[in-house]
């Protein structure tokens, strides 16, 4: 097995590794989970061609880095309305009899938040630690995944900004990305799921001891601070975080998994045109070590 960088000549922060050598459907081997484990370390998102696994082969690999995530759908959706188990994140177009979602599908429109530059589970306590997306139906254009390179992003800011935001603590909830984008349809009886988590803003990376900007769509507020100055500044480091220098843009293919570091990076998907398309992606996500802060219900 190799870990080698994806583009030896590409212009801007080298984050992406490509690991070539390895059958994701076998059990990994120690040595094999180690060297993963460095290349998410030293790059932040790794891409593995050429991996037909099942759904359960996904998973087990996935669980050489970590405990599952119940994923948000499935702790929001009632029994029947999953075509996935609840371990996997349906990142498709699809419903539960594999048909295409109508334009004006609640799921459908929901799910649109993951076109904002958000990091996953960041709505939770405890957020993700690895996200692993494996393509097994994709568009003929569009829809590709881009991520940004946190831990670049920070080192880019000038010192008085480094300063100034060190110790600020935001808030975050699925609630405040999808009111971005007017949706609001969550059932009544998962109106606590939506109360805002506390997280630092700026985070230590445990693996590279690199400081990194923790940030997301996510976010409503910083701690301490007018609301519209909070919304104001967290969409000025976005756009300096999100700049070309540090992203860089996935095409996906068939059999393609890719495992990106939330604890490093930020991602979005990008939109494809024609909506008779088939896009079927599944995720699997490891929790993190623990909170990034002392937790407190934000929201009564």
């Amino acid at each position: 097995m190799q870990v080698q960088p994806l583009h030896p000549v590409f212009v801007g922060p080298l984050f992406v590794g490509k690991v070539s050598g390895i059958d994701l459907s076998k059990p990994l081997t120690q040595e094999q989970a180690k060297q993963i484990e460095a290349g998410m370390d030293r790059y932040g998102v790794l891409v593995f061609h050429d991996q037909q696994i099942t759904d359960e082969q996904q998973m087990t690999f996935s669980r050489n880095f970590g405990e599952l995530e119940v994923s948000s759908q499935g702790e929001m959706s009632k029994p029947g309305e999953l075509r996935l188990a609840i371990q996997m994140a349906d990142v498709s177009n699809l419903d539960e009899r594999n048909q295409l979602r109508t334009r004006d599908d609640a799921k459908r429109l929901g799910s649109l938040g993951n076109r904002l530059w958000h990091s996953d589970a960041s709505f939770r306590a405890i957020p993700a630690r690895y996200s692993l997306l494996s393509a097994r139906v994709v568009p003929g254009t569009g829809g590709n995944t881009e991520f940004a390179d946190m831990r670049a992003a920070h080192d880019a800011l000038d010192a008085k900004t480094q300063a100034e935001i060190e110790d600020l603590i935001t808030e975050h909830s699925i609630a405040f990305s999808r009111a971005e984008l007017g949706f609001d349809a969550f059932p009544p009886e998962h109106q606590a799921k939506l109360h805002p988590v506390r997280h630092r803003l700026v985070t230590t990376h445990p693996g590279s001891g690199r400081k990194v900007l923790y940030l997301s769509a996510h976010i409503g507020t910083i701690l301490g601070w007018p609301v519209p100055e909070a919304r104001a500044f967290i969409r000025d480091l976005m756009e300096h975080a999100t700049q070309p220098r540090f992203v860089y843009a996935h095409q996906w293919r068939v059999n393609d998994l890719v495992m990106w570091d939330n604890r490093a990076t930020m991602h979005r998907v990008r939109r494809y045109a024609d909506m008779a398309e088939i896009r079927d992606l599944r995720r699997t996500t490891t929790k993190c070590e623990g909170p990034t802060t002392e937790q407190a219900l934000a929201a009564e």
